[in-house]
């Protein structure tokens, strides 16, 4: 009986996920987990074919759906066009997430322009237009959709040596509170997950040491999390059983670095 009330509260069955960003390391977490829980999954990835292609087969080989599409998250005919790949194969699209991500180190005083566009466009404008093209798929094919985007801790903390990559996320989150009030009444929900420190290649440049022992000084768990920490907050928010009345809601899970002062 727990097995199947699991399984009908928060199983994906039938649905088909896109994961922006999947070829990565905590999208590409994300992309497996909500295969296991029984979506079909379409990684969209701009760099790191290799990668996306490897979450594939390691999807598949676990009896799941996938497929792996090319597309610039900056551009919005790529994105149409990789939607219409994935409609193509699979009617609709039921589930968003938004998990592109770059970084940088460079202090205030010296980031270039060029740095900073390729931040915001890649964390901020890449997000944005993923929200249209796959919301109005969803708002057109009157699909009970769920989208999810990945924030960040910095987005409500101004943490250093991420000045960029925190403005970004701070726009994520107010972006999602935008949709979901604007797409509620269409039945699509719009949430983020707020991680914490969650080392992956934009981020480990910057985790000396002495950075090290003043994150886990500020995290109550004294730890990084690890990728598949982050996989429960996303198959919640992906069920329309499971969070059916959560709709604007920034999820941290960051070991309660959030809830730490002095």
């Amino acid at each position: 009986m727990a097995n199947s009330y699991v399984e009908e509260t928060f199983g994906l069955k039938g649905k088909v996920a896109v994961v922006i960003g999947g070829s990565g390391v905590l999208g590409g977490s994300v992309a497996e987990s909500l295969a296991k829980a029984g979506a079909r999954i379409a990684i969209v990835y701009n760099h790191g074919k290799e990668a996306a292609e490897q979450r594939v087969k390691a999807i598949q080989s676990a009896g799941g759906e996938a497929l792996a599409v090319q597309a610039d998250g900056r551009v919005k005919s790529d994105l149409e066009r990789a939607k219409d790949v994935i409609v193509a194969k699979w009617k609709e699209v039921d589930i968003l997430v938004n998990a592109p991500g770059v970084n940088s180190t460079t202090p205030v005083l010296d980031i270039q322009e060029e740095e900073w566009d390729k931040i915001i466009s890649v964390n901020l404008k890449g997000m944005f237009l993923a929200c249209q093209v796959f919301g109005k798929h969803m708002i057109d094919s009157k699909v009970r959709g769920s989208i999810v985007n990945f924030s960040s801790v910095s987005s409500e903390i101004p943490l250093s040596k991420v000045f960029t990559y925190a403005i970004s996320k701070a726009g994520v989150n107010n972006m999602t509170r935008f949709l979901a009030r604007e797409w509620a009444q269409y039945g699509i929900r719009v949430n983020a997950v707020m991680p914490g420190f969650f080392p992956a290649e934009q981020n480990r440049k910057i985790l000396t040491e002495e950075r090290r022992k003043s994150i886990f000084g500020h995290t109550p768990m004294a730890r990084y999390g690890e990728a598949e920490e982050l996989n429960g907050a996303f198959i919640w928010l992906a069920s329309n059983k499971a969070s059916s009345f959560v709709t604007g809601t920034i999820i941290p899970v960051d070991g309660g670095f959030t809830a730490m002062t002095i």
